[in-house]
């Protein structure tokens, strides 16, 4: 495989790991605010910005970590016949089914995109007492979905040069 590509998985896949174990820390701070709006709403009244909160809060820790729980290949996989192919078959494989998922992350991207210029171009705010903006959450999933698209594009070049004989 040629240098740069080598090169472009280990930026991609360390530029991941980062940004996934610095995600990880989203839920201590989704811990505190849903327990803050569970002890507001038993000794006053509700906050009502606790819950969507809590939802953005979610939304940003599954984004970004996703592309990092890929690389450790926390995803479900369906292991009934997997285990038992060769190295050079699950390369194969691999390779057909991460080019259907980059085709489905692409589109996905494509519209987490006009979104986003949408929320930010009218200040799309969500409905209900709190009344968020919506385009930061909107950003955040975009640069998540692009993490994923970025750690499967590295998994294509890894399988292709596992289908050449050569490991990265």
């Amino acid at each position: 495989m040629p240098a740069f590509l080598i090169a472009y998985v280990r930026i991609v896949e360390k530029f991941n790991e980062k940004v996934g174990r610095i995600a990880m820390y989203l839920l201590f701070a989704l811990m505190g605010v849903m327990l803050w709006g569970a002890f507001a709403r038993s000794a006053w009244h509700p906050q009502v910005w606790t819950d969507e909160m809590g939802q953005f809060l979610l939304a940003g820790y599954f984004m970004l970590g996703g592309a990092y729980a890929l690389q450790l290949g926390s995803a479900v996989r369906m292991d009934v016949f997997y285990s038992q192919w060769s190295d050079r078959t699950r390369a194969m494989v691999d390779a057909v089914t991460i080019f259907a998922l980059l085709c489905y992350l692409a589109v996905l991207l494509w519209g987490g995109v006009e979104s986003t210029q949408y929320a930010l171009q009218y200040g799309e705010r969500r409905s209900g007492l709190w009344r968020p903006y919506m385009a930061p959450v909107k950003i955040v999933m975009c640069i998540g979905i692009l993490m994923m698209l970025l750690q499967c594009s590295c998994f294509l070049i890894r399988d292709i040069a596992r289908l050449r004989g050569r490991e990265i």
